[in-house]
Formats: C-alpha cells, sequence, structure tokens
C-alpha cells in the first residue's frame, strides 16, 4: 500500500455520487479523486456506480466508460491499452499500478482511485511527471562513444553482452515505482529515484556505451543515488515486474568497485 498526500491545507471532501442505470444486476462503485488546483476548491471523492455486465474488464475500461458515458470531465490520461506506453499509470487500490492492466475483479469492494502519489496533480488523475522527466534526462539515456561507429555503422554485441539489458529496457516510464518510493517522496529534487536509476544501470551495461566512468561520476552522490534504502516498493510495484532496486544495487557494486 502506498500513501498518497494531498494539497497543503486541503482534505478530500466527499463528492457526488452517480447512480447506475436501472436495472443493473452487477454494480460496481468507483471512487475517483477530483482535484482541479485552478478551482481553488479541495479535492472530492466522486462516486460512480456502474454495471459491470456492460464494462470491459479492466479498470481502464471503467474509467473510459465513466467519461464517456456519465462525466466527460473526469481527466486523466491513456494511450494504447497494452501496457505499453504507460500513459495510464494512477494509484489504483491502494496499489501504483497501469489502469490498463489492473483486472476490476481484483478490487474488492469500492474501487478507490487516485492519480501518482506524492506529486503535484494538473488535474484529477493526471500527475505532474515534470521533474521525473527532467531527472531522465539528465542521465543523458542514450549511446555514448566516443570512438568512430563501425564501417557499416553498427555497433555490435554479442547474444552474451544483449541479455545483460534484460529486465533494464522493458521500462516504459510509467514512474509507479519512482511515486511508490518514500526516499524519493521526501529528496525528489535531488534523488533520481528507482526509475531514472534503472533506466541509468541499463546504460551503464550496455557493451557498446563507452562513457560508463563519466556515468558513474555522476551518479556518485550523497542524494542522486544513495538515498535509496533498499525498501523495495519500487519492485514490489512495477507493472513490469522489473527490479530496480536490484539494478540500484548494481550501480552501487560498479562503484565501490572503482574505489
Amino acid at each position: 500500500m502506498v500513501e498518497f498526500s494531498l494539497p497543503a491545507n486541503s482534505k478530500v471532501l466527499p463528492g457526488k455520487t452517480h447512480k447506475a442505470p436501472a436495472g443493473a444486476k452487477k454494480v460496481k462503485t468507483f471512487a475517483l479523486y477530483r482535484f482541479d488546483p485552478d478551482s481553488g476548491k479541495n479535492p472530492r471523492l466522486d462516486r460512480y456506480e456502474i454495471d459491470l455486465e456492460a464494462c470491459g474488464p479492466m479498470v481502464l475500461d471503467a474509467l473510459i466508460k465513466i467519461k464517456n458515458e456519465i462525466d466527460p470531465t473526469v481527466t486523466f490520461r491513456r494511450s494504447c491499452r497494452e501496457g505499453i506506453c504507460g500513459s495510464c499509470a494512477m494509484n489504483i487500490d491502494g496499489t501504483n499500478t497501469l489502469a490498463c492492466l489492473k483486472p476490476i475483479e481484483e478490487i474488492k469492494g469500492e474501487a478507490k482511485i487516485y492519480p501518482l502519489p506524492h506529486m503535484p496533480v494538473i488535474k484529477d488523475l493526471v500527475a505532474d511527471l515534470s521533474v521525473p522527466y527532467a531527472q531522465y534526462t539528465a542521465i543523458k539515456p542514450w549511446l555514448q562513444a566516443d570512438s568512430a561507429p563501425p564501417p557499416d555503422g553498427e555497433r555490435r554485441q554479442s547474444p552474451k553482452e544483449r541479455e545483460k539489458l534484460d529486465g533494464l529496457w522493458e521500462c516504459i516510464l510509467c514512474f509507479c515505482c519512482q511515486t511508490s518510493c518514500p526516499s524519493y517522496w521526501w529528496n525528489g529534487d535531488r534523488y533520481l529515484g528507482p526509475s531514472i536509476l534503472l533506466q541509468a544501470y541499463r546504460w551503464l551495461v550496455d557493451s557498446r556505451d563507452e562513457l560508463t566512468g563519466e556515468r558513474l561520476d555522476e551518479l556518485d552522490d550523497p542524494y542522486r543515488l544513495y538515498r535509496c534504502h533498499t525498501i523495495l516498493n519500487c519492485t514490489n510495484t512495477c507493472p513490469k515486474g522489473l527490479n530496480p532496486g536490484q539494478a540500484i544495487g548494481s550501480i552501487k557494486q560498479m562503484i565501490a568497485a572503482r574505489r
């Protein structure tokens, strides 16, 4: 379970309840966090009763149904619906995950849905991810090499070298792990966080990259890397089954081996 933070000096108020259509037999209530910073009003929880017999199986299906058929003002991100883009990351039933991959049937009782925790809210279920994206840019997530490329233009890898990237390249930057980390909640301005550090490790172990030393120098900092206290919320919540905690530990080992 992940703690959810509210804007300063505010509390979540009870909101509207939208009843299910007459004759609905399989009703599920979805409680959605509603907040518009420009309104000057406190956030609220609006409740929507959905007939699951007329809805797809995933939480994202319910959100789309709510927006299309009940309340067009509900705001959330979504795109691929296949767990590829990471757009629909939010806090569902106390856990950061992707709405498109979360089956409704796994949620017992009322389904409570919030934006990713401890981040500024743009509106409703849309968190402001400007800071983690800026941190992602800071690690220079692209191949860096001083040597000239081979004549054919490709820097080749053996299958064994390529295997080192498995469990890293699959990260979709949904930031479920990033926003589940207590160290990032309190030090997000300086600590890079599990998602960014996993991405950094992806380039550190890429045999084609030639700036490993420079990358490690950038990470060797009391806050950028060493705010990780191995709580492992990141690994437990990753919807892709990745292990950011292990990647962070490996970076620490690489730095220790240089000393």
